[in-house]
């Protein structure tokens, strides 16, 4: 089922940036998982209101967002996964907006009851590798199908002495003597407003929660060595060029089994010269002899997906386009495909054989006069795309012999 971010926030679509930072505040507070012991259907709003706000906030994206709906902001912010955040990346951005950092979101896990996993969550969160980058190539027809890519990546990998934990075989990380393996130490202060907790990371630790006091000798401690590994990727058809995919999880492992970043694969499609692209619809430009325009004929155009016939309408002018529905690009994360539009081009040969000249100075003798709303149109179209007034024509520099 879509949902409708601003019905998610519940503000009218013209609203502020202020109006949509003051409903998210009032709904993160409410459904704040810490703040409804942990319950699921409080988590899940939880998410889809910060995901609702992280697109909003952000004029790029809601612009984005206001012309395409969801297809238009999963190439950008966060892949094509949608923004589908996980709860720890939900809190990261609550407590962002509400300018807290490790001291004071263990503040509001006072203020919201104790919370129970925020330390724990914070742990991971300092030991997540690093994302990797990759670049991935493909063409319009890739595009127009969807496809899968296969990269392989020189990367870390956990330690196969050691399993990732950085500890001498026979031996395992010890909780850290400072923090009790909580990673965190507390402390508690008084102010103007009463008591009140501040929690900062564990310095012996670093807020791992585990030291290591016999490393092991292939890793040197910490868990994790140069290594290669090949990675699928699936490719959804519709993808614009600059877009990326994000695979939760398929980064650089964290030091001692800590989680995983993400890999991000960057598309880079190459340009097909038959095409012009416009969102999910093509152009192609086509050109006729000057019989076929004059009596009509069936000629065959390209697609994506192949060859296709067009039925061209006697009296076809240079200019004029024709519309093949659903020849165009599949649209990103919806149902149909754009349109190919074929935009017609009368040739006109450059050399004539004697039998050519024969027969079209036989057919000058008969042949109409330009019909005047033809010429005015003509002028009606260069004046439009050149953005002059009604009646002003364009002019040549000086010196081209033509009238400034």
């Amino acid at each position: 089922m879509k949902q409708d971010f601003y019905v998610v926030l519940g503000v009218q679509r013209d609203c502020s940036e202020t109006d949509i930072k003051k409903a998210y505040r009032k709904l993160a507070m409410e459904c704040h998982p810490d703040r409804n012991n942990g319950d699921k259907a409080s988590e899940e709003k939880f998410k889809l209101v910060t995901e609702a706000y992280e697109v909003l906030r952000d004029p790029e994206k809601r612009a984005a967002y206001d012309r395409y709906g969801m297809a238009g902001v999963r190439g950008q912010g966060a892949g094509f996964s949608g923004m589908h955040f996980d709860l720890s990346e939900a809190l990261m951005v609550f407590m962002r907006d509400f300018g807290l950092g490790g001291a004071g979101f263990a503040g509001f896990e006072n203020l919201f009851g104790g919370g129970g996993g925020g330390g724990g969550r914070q742990r991971r969160d300092r030991r997540r590798g690093h994302d990797i980058k990759v670049g991935l190539k493909l063409t319009l027809a890739e595009v127009a199908s969807g496809t899968t890519k296969t990269v392989r990546i020189k990367s870390l990998e956990p330690c196969p002495q050691c399993a990732g934990t950085g500890a001498r075989a026979g031996s395992e990380p010890a909780a850290c003597g400072t923090c009790g393996g909580s990673g965190e130490v507390r402390r508690q202060a008084q102010s103007l407003f009463g008591q009140f907790l501040t929690v900062s990371p564990c310095p012996t630790c670093g807020g791992e929660g585990t030291v290591v006091h016999s490393p092991c000798e292939r890793c040197g401690g910490d868990g994790r060595v140069k290594g290669e590994k090949t990675i699928q990727i699936d490719v959804p058809a519709g993808v614009a060029d600059h877009h990326y995919l994000t695979l939760r999880g398929q980064g650089v492992p964290g030091p001692r089994n800590g989680p995983r970043g993400d890999l991000i694969a960057v598309l880079d499609i190459k340009e097909d010269p038959r095409f012009e692209r416009h969102g999910d619809d093509l152009v192609f430009d086509l050109g006729i002899t000057f019989t076929q325009a004059a009596l009509g004929a069936e000629v065959e155009v390209p697609t994506p997906y192949g060859q296709t016939k067009l039925r061209l309408e006697p009296g076809t002018q240079t200019g004029m386009a024709y519309r093949l529905r659903h020849k165009g690009l599949p649209r990103l994360g919806e149902a149909g495909h754009g349109d190919l539009h074929v935009r017609v081009h009368v040739w006109t040969p450059s050399k004539l054989t004697p039998e050519q000249r024969k027969l079209l100075e036989q057919l000058s003798e008969v042949e109409d006069a330009v019909p005047e709303e033809h010429g005015s149109g003509f002028w009606d179209t260069i004046r439009r795309a050149l953005g002059l007034e009604e009646g002003e024509r364009p002019r040549r520099r000086r010196g081209s012999g033509a009238e400034e």
